[in-house]
């Protein structure tokens, strides 16, 4: 989740009226880990909660949604409820989500197993306003593809991968090991999503060094949060 929420923020970015929204809106620079925790949250609360309370955080993540209107730096207009622009945000996180479990995963899907994973967020993201969302992973690559054309590295994208990668409000202890998560998440992304956003495809670094650390990377974050096995009295 870890790697897969940066490799999702990156492509969603990619979209210059997603970008502009969450420029104008999210307040990412200021309170970055404020804003991780309530996208958590709701992720947490949709894949494990009880019914009810996943229906209430979408309600008021579609009530948020509502207020958020303006204009982009091309001129355009956008509001956070255009139907178009949740499905690309639905889509880009189903995407990234997929990878890094794909790549990184203990126990990687198999087919059956990755197109389950897209019905389950077609649940979530028909909820939240995404008309007819993919319900296999071959749908959600064609969904991908037909969103190509309006994709850019706008300046806004680009300096939000920088903060996002570079220059995050970290202690110096956390810098490393974000590091290796950061290097992961940008692994995941198709030469033509690193592109617009100027990252550097090195195919061997990444196979020599930037996979096994985020293997590594994301064994030690299962291995911290995992409970220890109940003992059994004697």
């Amino acid at each position: 989740m870890f790697i897969g929420g940066i490799t999702a923020l990156l492509l969603q970015s990619l979209h210059p009226l997603a970008m502009a929204a969450v420029a104008g809106h999210s307040g990412y620079r200021g309170d970055p880990w404020g804003r991780l925790q309530q996208t958590s949250y709701f992720l947490a609360i949709t894949t494990f909660g009880a019914a009810s309370d996943a229906r209430a955080a979408i309600a008021r993540v579609r009530a948020i949604h509502q207020r958020i209107t303006g204009t982009a730096p091309d001129g355009r207009p956008y509001a956070a409820s255009d139907p178009h622009l949740l499905a690309w945000v639905h889509i880009a996180e189903a995407d990234s989500f997929l990878r890094a479990h794909t790549r990184f995963g203990a126990q990687p899907l198999d087919q059956a197993g990755r197109d389950g994973y897209v019905a389950d967020l077609a649940r979530i993201g028909a909820e939240l306003g995404v008309p007819d969302p993919p319900h296999t992973e071959a749908d959600l690559t064609a969904r991908i593809a037909d969103y190509r054309g309006e994709l850019a590295g706008t300046a806004q994208a680009r300096e939000a991968a920088r903060f996002l990668l570079l220059t995050p409000p970290l202690p110096a202890l956390a810098r490393p090991p974000y590091a290796v998560l950061a290097a992961a998440a940008v692994s995941l992304l198709p030469g033509w999503a690193r592109r617009p956003l100027r990252l550097p495809r090195l195919p061997a670094t990444e196979a020599a060094l930037v996979r096994p650390a985020g293997h590594a990377m994301a064994h030690a974050i299962r291995w911290a949060i995992t409970p220890p096995p109940a003992t059994q009295a004697s």
